[in-house]
């Protein structure tokens, strides 16, 4: 049985904002079930992330309750079937960027395979 696309998008949507949650970021295990083996980034400090550097960052507690990412806009769209792209504003202490995510339905569920943010004023 395949997902509609409502159903992809609203996936992809669920675990991108798991993604940014803190408590999730602060677990190794967590964000590997969400990240894609092959996943790369290019950060909004125009930084080059492949998944092993990136979970250096997403453990390091810059998320937390007391400092949350705050999403805005966030909308999705199948690109083709088992691929979601997301696009979105986050601000996280002052810091707002335009972002874009693509997620990838595996065997295991979805996972981020690619995501790239730009600094916005």
């Amino acid at each position: 049985m395949t997902e509609t696309n409502e159903t992809a998008v609203q996936a992809a949507v669920d675990a991108e904002l798991r993604l940014l949650d803190g408590a999730v970021r602060a677990s190794r295990e967590q964000v590997l079930e969400l990240l894609d083996p092959e996943f790369t980034e290019i950060g909004a400090s125009g930084r080059w992330w492949d998944r092993d550097s990136i979970l250096e960052v997403t453990s390091s507690g810059s998320v937390s309750e007391e400092s949350p990412v705050v999403v805005s806009e966030m909308s999705g769209v199948v690109l083709a079937p088992g691929l979601v792209h997301l696009t979105y504003f986050s601000d996280h202490d002052g810091r707002r960027a335009r972002r874009s995510s693509l997620w990838r339905l595996s065997g295991t569920g979805w996972r981020l395979y690619f995501h790239q943010g730009t600094l916005v004023p």
